[in-house]
C-alpha cells in the first residue's frame, strides 16, 4: 500500500453528473479514494498523506483521444506539413526546399494540403518543377487523396492505360494521370515507398506520446488507415514500447478488415488485453471523404451528379459487418456521406439479431453528415458516434459548397446528445492537430480560433464545455468499454487527471484553443509536468 496523495485548493471538474464539482481528491495506489470538500476529504485519509497544492489551477479527468493513426500521426511530425499552405506556391517552395536537405534518390513526403484552398487541384507536373525527377507522395489533409510526382506514377507503373482499382480513381486529364489518386488508387504508388524501420517508428512514437501528455492526455483509440497491414505494425510497435517499459499512454487497437479472417481463425474477442493495450475490434471503410468528393451521399454534391465512391458495396458492407460481429469483434466504420452513415447502421442493425454480446460497444467514424432520420438509430442500436470537431471548423466552408442546405445536419452534435446517442471525440491525427483543445474551441464556438464566422456555423450545434469534455473522458471511456473505471472523477475510478494552465469552465470560450496541461497524471503517477521558467 502506498502512501495516499491529496489534490487540494483548485477548482476539481469530475464530469460525473452526480457530483459535478469538489474541492479536494485523494488517491491510493492508481486510484480514488475520496472526492469532495476538503475537510471530507482530509478526514477520510487516514495516515500520512503527500500533498499536491493546485494553487487554484483547474483539475479534470485527463483526456482521451477516440480516433489517432499514432504511427502516422508520429511520422508526419517528422515529414513536410502542408497544413498552412494557404496558396500552391507556398506548398512547393516548402517542398522545394524539403527536397534540397534529402539525399539523391530519397523520397519527398509529406501531407496536410487542401486544394480547397488553392483554386485547383496540384499536378505532377507542379511537383517536378521543383524537385526535378524525384518521386514524391504528398497525402491529402483527409488521407483520401494523394498528391504524387512524375518519377512515382513511373515507378508505380501509372499510364493511361492503368484501369481504376475498385473503390478508387486515378485522376485524369485528356486521358494522362495528373498525380491525383483517390481512395484505393493510392495504394497503387503507396506500395513503393520505403517504409520507415521500426526503431525510427518507436521513436517518433514516443515524442508523439510526450506530446499528447502535454495536453492533459493519456489514452487514444487506434483505428487503421488505408494502408495494408498498419493494424498489425502499430500493435506490434505498441507490443515492443510496452516491453520497454515506454508505452505511458492507454491504448484501444483496431486491427483492418485484412486481418478480420486472422482474427476470426484465432478466436480473438474485443476486450481482449489490459488497459494498455486492448483489441477493439475491427476498422473497415464505407465510403472516401469530403474534400475528395468521395464520401457516398444520398443526393449528389451540389451542380454535379457525384454521390460519392462506396469503398464496399452495400452487399459486402453487410458481410463484412455480420462476421465481425457474430465472431464477437465489434466494427468501427469509417462513414462520412449521409448514405454511407445510413448503409452502416442498416448492416449493424441487420448483423445484431443473434450475435453474442460485446464488450465494446460498435461505432461509426466521422458521422460527418448523417441524415435526420437516422440520427435516432445510433442510440437505439448502442452505436458510438466517434466524431472530430476540428473537422466542423476546418472544412466549413468547403461543406457549405459541396454539401449546401444539407449542412444544418452536418457536424451535428447537439443533434446527437438530443436524440440520446453517446459522443466519442478525437483528433483524426495526423489528419488534423493531435491537440484537443482546439476541438473543444470548435464544439463550444462552431468557429476557428480566429473567431470566424461570426455567431459560429450552425450555431444551434454547439455544445456547452462540459459536454465537450465529456465528449473526450466519459465517451471515450464508453466507448472502450472502460466507463467503470475511466472517464469521470469518483471513487473507485483510475487516478487519471489534468492540472490545466486555464480554468475552461470561466475562461472566454474563444480563449479554449489556448490551455494546454501544467500537469498530467496516469494511474497516480505524474507523466508530464510544464517546466517553470
Amino acid at each position: 500500500m502506498s502512501d495516499p496523495i491529496i489534490l487540494y485548493n483548485g477548482p476539481i471538474y469530475t464530469l460525473d453528473p452526480a457530483h459535478p464539482r469538489a474541492q479536494a481528491v485523494a488517491i491510493r495506489n492508481g486510484r480514488v479514494i475520496a472526492v469532495g470538500s476538503e475537510g471530507k476529504v482530509r478526514a477520510t485519509v487516514t495516515g500520512r498523506a503527500e500533498g499536491i497544492n493546485l494553487n487554484g489551477r483547474a483539475l479534470i479527468p485527463a483526456l482521451t483521444d477516440a480516433h489517432v493513426h499514432l504511427i502516422a500521426h508520429a511520422l508526419a511530425r517528422r515529414n513536410v506539413r502542408l497544413d498552412d499552405a494557404a496558396t500552391l506556391d507556398d506548398a512547393l517552395q516548402q517542398i522545394g526546399v524539403a527536397a534540397e536537405r534529402l539525399p539523391a534518390g530519397a523520397w519527398v513526403q509529406g501531407r496536410g494540403w487542401d486544394h480547397s484552398r488553392w483554386g485547383r487541384w496540384p499536378t505532377a507536373a507542379d511537383l517536378d518543377a521543383v524537385i526535378g525527377d524525384r518521386p514524391a507522395y504528398f497525402s491529402r489533409k483527409d488521407g483520401h487523396s494523394a498528391w504524387v510526382s512524375s518519377a512515382a506514377l513511373r515507378l508505380a507503373g501509372i499510364t493511361a492505360e492503368t484501369p481504376d482499382p475498385v473503390g478508387g480513381a486515378i485522376q485524369r486529364e485528356r486521358g494522362e494521370p495528373t498525380g491525383i489518386l483517390l481512395e484505393t488508387a493510392i495504394d497503387l504508388v503507396r506500395r513503393h515507398i520505403p517504409e520507415p524501420g521500426q526503431e525510427e517508428r518507436l521513436a517518433a512514437v514516443r515524442e508523439a506520446i510526450e506530446e499528447a501528455h502535454s495536453y492533459g492526455m493519456v489514452g487514444m483509440h487506434l483505428p487503421t488507415s488505408m494502408t495494408p497491414g498498419d493494424g498489425r505494425m502499430t500493435l506490434d510497435d505498441l507490443q515492443t514500447l510496452r516491453e520497454r517499459g515506454h508505452l505511458q499512454l492507454r491504448c484501444l487497437v483496431y486491427l483492418g478488415l485484412d486481418g478480420l479472417d486472422a482474427a476470426l481463425a484465432l478466436g480473438l474477442h474485443s476486450g481482449l488485453g489490459d488497459r494498455w493495450i486492448r483489441l477493439g475490434g475491427i476498422k473497415m471503410f464505407a465510403d472516401g471523404s469530403l474534400g475528395s468528393q468521395t464520401a457516398d451521399m444520398l443526393a449528389p454534391y451540389e451542380g454535379s451528379s457525384n454521390r460519392g465512391i462506396a469503398v464496399l458495396s452495400s452487399g459486402e458492407l453487410r458481410h463484412a459487418v455480420r462476421r465481425a460481429i457474430h465472431g464477437g469483434l465489434a466494427v468501427m466504420v469509417h462513414a462520412i456521406g449521409d448514405a454511407a452513415n445510413r448503409k452502416v447502421l442498416d448492416a449493424i442493425e441487420a448483423a445484431l439479431p443473434g450475435a453474442p454480446p460485446l464488450s465494446i460497444p460498435n461505432r461509426i467514424e466521422h458521422c460527418q453528415v448523417v441524415h435526420p432520420d437516422d440520427l435516432p438509430r445510433f442510440a437505439r442500436l448502442g452505436v458510438i458516434a466517434s466524431m472530430q470537431p476540428i473537422h466542423c471548423t476546418a472544412d466549413m466552408e468547403v461543406a457549405d459548397v459541396l454539401w449546401g442546405k444539407r449542412c444544418a445536419y452536418a457536424y451535428a452534435w447537439r443533434s446527437f446528445l438530443d436524440a440520446g446517442a453517446t459522443l466519442a471525440f478525437g483528433s483524426d491525427a495526423p489528419v488534423e492537430s493531435l491537440n484537443p483543445w482546439l476541438s473543444v474551441h470548435a464544439a463550444v464556438t462552431r468557429q476557428r480560433p480566429e473567431g470566424t464566422p461570426d455567431g459560429g456555423w450552425y450555431s444551434e450545434q454547439r455544445l456547452t464545455v462540459e459536454e465537450a469534455l465529456r465528449g473526450f473522458c466519459y465517451g471515450c471511456a464508453v466507448a472502450a468499454g472502460a466507463s467503470a473505471e475511466q472517464g469521470v472523477i469518483a471513487p473507485g475510478m483510475l487516478a487519471d487527471f489534468a492540472i490545466l494552465s486555464a480554468d475552461p469552465f470561466k475562461l472566454d470560450p474563444s480563449a479554449l484553443h489556448t490551455i494546454r496541461a501544467e500537469m498530467t497524471i496516469l494511474e497516480g503517477k505524474v507523466v508530464w509536468e510544464q517546466e517553470r521558467l
